[in-house]
This record gives C-alpha cells, sequence and structure tokens, in this order.
C-alpha cells in the first residue's frame, strides 16, 4: 500500500472546540478521513495534545500546529511510501516524533494520521472497518455503558461524581440493550422533570441535575428504571466513573456535595458499601490515579464482585497497564485512542489487557466527534463493552448507530455478551 495524498485540518468537536481531521489516500483510489476526539478529565500521563496557545483564536484551543505538522512534516515523511502494515505505519510517525508522550508533533497530529490509515487500509483491502483491526475476529457486539447523569468536570453541578451509568447486560441483543437505555433515559428526564430538576444535558448528553448527594444520583437513577418497567439488578445494573483524581487533594477524598473528606480507607468502605447497597456492576477511577496501595487494597475489598476499571491509573500505556497488572490494582481497562496516540499503542494495551483477564472498555472522550471508529473498534477487537456517552446529541448517538448497522451487517451470527464471558458476577 502506498500513501499517495495526506492532508490536515482544524473542524470542531462536540464542545465548540478545534480538533484535528486528516485526510489520506492509498494507491491514488482508497480515501479515508478521521477526526480526532479530545478530554476534559484527563490523565496526568497521557500523550499529549498540540494545541496553538494563541489567546486570539478559540481561546489559545486552536490546532493549526498540529494541522501543520501533519501536511509538512508527516506528509513529506510518509507520502509516496510503501507501508505494510498499521504497525509499520505507527511505528515511523512513533519515531518521527522522538518523545514518550508524542508531546513534538502532538498526539492529535498522529493519531489523526494513524486512524486515517486504518480507515484507508481496510478499504483497499476490501474489508469493512470492524473486521480490519483483529488477526482473529470474532462477531462480539459490546455491552453499552450508558451515561444518564453526568457529574464533576463533565457538568456545571455539584454532583462529585463524573458518571452515572446503566449497564443493560441482562438482554439478549446489542439492539435491545439501546431500546432498553433509550427507555430509561426518556423515564429519567420525566422524573427529573416531575421533581423540578433541570434536564440539561452535560458534554457527554446525560443529565446533569444539582442533586444533594451522589447516592441521590443513584437512587434517582434507579427509579427511572423500575418506572421504565426494567427490573435494576436483573436486566440493567449500574456503573460509576467516579474520577477521583478530580477531588483528591493534599491526600484526601474531597466529596463536596456530602461535605464529606475522607482518607484512602475511608474512601474504599464508601465505595464497599456502595456496592453493597445498589446493583453496581462496575467503578471507574474509585482513586487517585498516583494512589496505587489504594487502588491494590480496593480491587482486593470489592474486585471478586465488581468490575475495578483503570483510565487515569493506566491511560491506555503498556508501561502503566504492566505495573497494574504486578500490583492487581485493578481487573479492567478502560481504552482510549487518544490516551497513547496511535491504533497500533490501542490494540497492544488491548491485547495485555486480555491476556491477563482484565476486562475491556472502549471509550470516547468528552469532546467527541461524529467519527465512528470507536465502534468498529470495539468489534474488531471483540472488547465485550464499549462507553460512548448517553442517548443524546449526535456525536455520542452516532457510535451506537454505527454498532446497529454492524449488527444488522453480522446477523444471526453476532454474539451479544452475558455476564460470564465478560467475567462479571
Amino acid at each position: 500500500m502506498k500513501i499517495t495524498h495526506l492532508r490536515s485540518r482544524e473542524l470542531l468537536d462536540s464542545r465548540g472546540n478545534p480538533t484535528l481531521e486528516a485526510e489520506m489516500t492509498i494507491n491514488n483510489q482508497f480515501t479515508a478521513k478521521a477526526i480526532v476526539p479530545s478530554g476534559a478529565s484527563t490523565g496526568e500521563n497521557e500523550a499529549v495534545e498540540l494545541r496553538d496557545n494563541d489567546k486570539n483564536r478559540y481561546l489559545g484551543k486552536g490546532v493549526l500546529k498540529a494541522v501543520e505538522n501533519v501536511n509538512t512534516i508527516i506528509a513529506n515523511q510518509i507520502t509516496n511510501v510503501e507501508v505494510g502494515s498499521q504497525r509499520s505505519l505507527d511505528n515511523i510517525l512513533i519515531e518521527l516524533d522522538g518523545t514518550s508522550d508524542k508531546r513534538n508533533l502532538g498526539a492529535n497530529s498522529i493519531l489523526g494520521v494513524s486512524m486515517a490509515f486504518s480507515r484507508a487500509s481496510a478499504l483497499c483491502k476490501g474489508l469493512p472497518l470492524f473486521k480490519s483491526f483483529a488477526s482473529n475476529f470474532k462477531p462480539i457486539l459490546p455491552v453499552p455503558m450508558i451515561n444518564i447523569v453526568n457529574g464533576g468536570s463533565h457538568a456545571n453541578n455539584n454532583v462529585d461524581f463524573q458518571e452515572f451509568m446503566i449497564f443493560p447486560i441482562g438482554t439478549d441483543s446489542f439492539s435491545e440493550a439501546v431500546q432498553v437505555g433509550a427507555e430509561v433515559f426518556h423515564a429519567l428526564k420525566s422524573l427529573l422533570h416531575s421533581k423540578g430538576f433541570s434536564t440539561a444535558v452535560g458534554d457527554e448528553g446525560g443529565f446533569a441535575p444539582n442533586l444533594k448527594s451522589n447516592e441521590e444520583a443513584i437512587e434517582i437513577i434507579l427509579q427511572a428504571i423500575s418506572n421504565a418497567s426494567y427490573e435494576p439488578g436483573k436486566e440493567v445494573f449500574l456503573c460509576l466513573d467516579v474520577a477521583a483524581s478530580e477531588f483528591f487533594k493534599e491526600g484526601m477524598y474531597n466529596l463536596s456535595s456530602e461535605n464529606k473528606v475522607m482518607s484512602t480507607d475511608q474512601m474504599i468502605e464508601y465505595l464497599k458499601r456502595l456496592t453493597n447497597q445498589y446493583p453496581i456492576i462496575s467503578i471507574e477511577d474509585g482513586l487517585d490515579q498516583n494512589d496505587w496501595n489504594g487502588w491494590t487494597e480496593l480491587t482486593k475489598q470489592i474486585g471478586s464482585s465488581c468490575q475495578i476499571v483503570g483510565d487515569d491509573l493506566t491511560v491506555t500505556n503498556k508501561v502503566h497497564l504492566e505495573r497494574s497488572i504486578q500490583q492487581k490494582s485493578m481487573n479492567a481497562v478502560l481504552i482510549k485512542l487518544n490516551q497513547i496516540g496511535t491504533v497500533t499503542e490501542t490494540i497492544h494495551a488491548i491485547d495485555l489487557a486480555k491476556k491477563h483477564g482484565f476486562g475491556t472498555i472502549i471509550s470516547h472522550r468528552s469532546g467527541e466527534t461524529e467519527d465512528t471508529i470507536i465502534s468498529d473498534l470495539a468489534v474488531s477487537m471483540g472488547s465485550g463493552q464499549i462507553k460512548t456517552g448517553s442517548l443524546s446529541r449526535t456525536d455520542r448517538v452516532a457510535k451506537y448507530n454505527q454498532l446497529l448497522r454492524i449488527e444488522e451487517e453480522l446477523g444471526s451470527s453476532s454474539i451479544f455478551p452475558s455476564y460470564d464471558m465478560l467475567g462479571l458476577k
């Protein structure tokens, strides 16, 4: 495959901030585009986005430097070059950047090119994208973690936890899971309205009411599930993204909505009580990204009954994931393409996690776009779980719609995971 054309441009993401799109042509025939997402709640070890920092444009968030890097440095290096595989292309990009966190060219520059190559090479090979990432494809659709209440840095409210999600694993198909999620979402909207709460949505499409506590958010979601005629803990479970690094200050966890300041041990007991009291099946970032000993204890305490998910802790980085495996600090990992910056490194992280029996959850970012590559990646890699926001806002719904198309194309051969397949209790 010869890359015969490469260009980039500045577009906007779902929050109205600039982002980068790359467009690539292979063999003068197969052209594809890819748009890079961006996070608000970011781990300190993530690959580095390149922003212009020009306060006269987009409040300093422009990406013209990153665009220029694609159009000059990267294009000059790879145009009219034969590239045999995704790994070959990504290795060129990594070496060209020359840093461990891609701060030279920008992770957004590199990822845009890497993603565009994935699409263009799939077209060249005559493969649907959802069959192109893994060498050993199995038609597994992911169970969606559907964000219906936003808090933390994703919403302008007083709820500490970043995401409250429903997890319809008790359904028989992906399309049924989406139906259940949509019905619960609308039941929650009606319930919030009846109680006089705002039904405005946050960055990821979930509602963002000013509730009295994190537990009130859980309680009101459980009521919405029942109002939609489903049974919590049977057809629909709960998942939390605590994003504890956002409220960890001076060695303590500060839950301002509940007027609580807790040590690591107290935070673990708090999360343990929540999992005992409510049908919570997964907790993401329950502790600070540097609280490694705490993570090990959290997993020891509740990891047998609840999925303990690392995001800020591991940032889709093989080095940090290897440490978490050695220290038994979690049993599942969140996977975000732009945390590491290339498709190849993302696949390596998924493969490593699976090798050690970890759950894998393909994830969006708070600053999303109409690009649906994570839907195809989730199916191709057989991740079994996906986190792509709520059932509102087109940037989120686009991913669900792509998965519905894939499910239709696979037909009766598609597999929707059970509890046992995902290693959940």
